[in-house]
């Protein structure tokens, strides 16, 4: 009952953070569950789906309901991202666990760094109208979908920077639509995991629990926080998962 407990509070505090960042909580996830209970690096990454994708869907709602999403734009990186996902996560499970871990951790350390440097830079003014033909959001779904098939991320740690310096939107925006992207190629990437017996149920679930009370919390917060202070956020909350994973390495 204790264990039960202590996995729902952690669920709460993943929600929240999964819910500021627009991520669904899984980047925090996979180090806590490989350094507190010490699971192999697929096996975390496959439990943590369990908390992610139902948390990714209940933060795309309410992202959607406070600030709109573009349909067609969400559509365009969906559904590369879900075919891309699925290739990846197929193939992820099979490599060796220590190497996708540091591959993960120098993933996580250079998108860090990229974010630092873009807080010293005087970026345009984002907008609503993307900067970039909106046809180009396909290859940025391809690449997130990549990525979250190896990592189980979804791919949103890499397209929310991607679209706020590259696309133009703003932070908000850019993290709805990671969210867009993250929603199929999250539940193709559990459902490979799954069948390939990487994935802790028992322990997933209270975690998911509790991200699914939380989340929302996260996600006012986003909206109540200065533009900056949450790229700042969001930049020392990369370096964190990257030390906890290094730890474990």
């Amino acid at each position: 009952m204790l264990d039960l407990l202590i996995n729902l509070m952690l669920g709460l505090a993943l929600g929240t953070l999964g819910g500021l960042f627009g991520i669904g909580g899984g980047l925090i996830a996979i180090p806590v569950l490989g350094v507190l209970f010490g699971l192999d690096q697929p096996l975390a990454q496959g439990t943590a789906l369990v908390m992610v994708v139902p948390n990714v869907l209940l933060a795309l709602w309410r992202y959607h309901q406070r600030n709109r999403i573009v349909r067609r734009h969400a559509v365009t990186l969906a559904v590369p991202a879900l075919c891309f996902a699925w290739l990846a996560s197929a193939w992820a499970v099979a490599l060796d666990a220590d190497a996708m871990r540091l591959g993960f951790v120098g993933f996580l350390l250079a998108l860090a760094l990229y974010t630092l440097a873009r807080l010293f830079r005087r970026p345009p003014p984002a907008s609503a109208a993307l900067r970039q033909p909106w046809p180009w959001l396909g290859l940025l779904g391809a690449g997130s979908g990549l990525l979250g098939g190896v990592f189980g991320v979804g791919g949103a740690v890499l397209a929310t920077p991607v679209l706020t310096s590259v696309f133009g939107t703003s932070q908000l925006v850019a993290q709805g639509l990671s969210l867009a992207l993250a929603a199929p190629s999250t539940g193709i990437t559990l459902a490979t995991y799954a069948l390939h017996q990487q994935v802790d149920w028992l322990l997933g679930a209270p975690l998911a629990a509790g991200g699914l009370l939380s989340i929302g919390w996260g996600v006012r917060l986003a909206h109540a926080l200065p533009e900056r202070l949450l790229r700042g956020l969001f930049c020392g909350f990369l370096v964190l998962c990257a030390v906890l994973l290094a730890v474990k390495v």
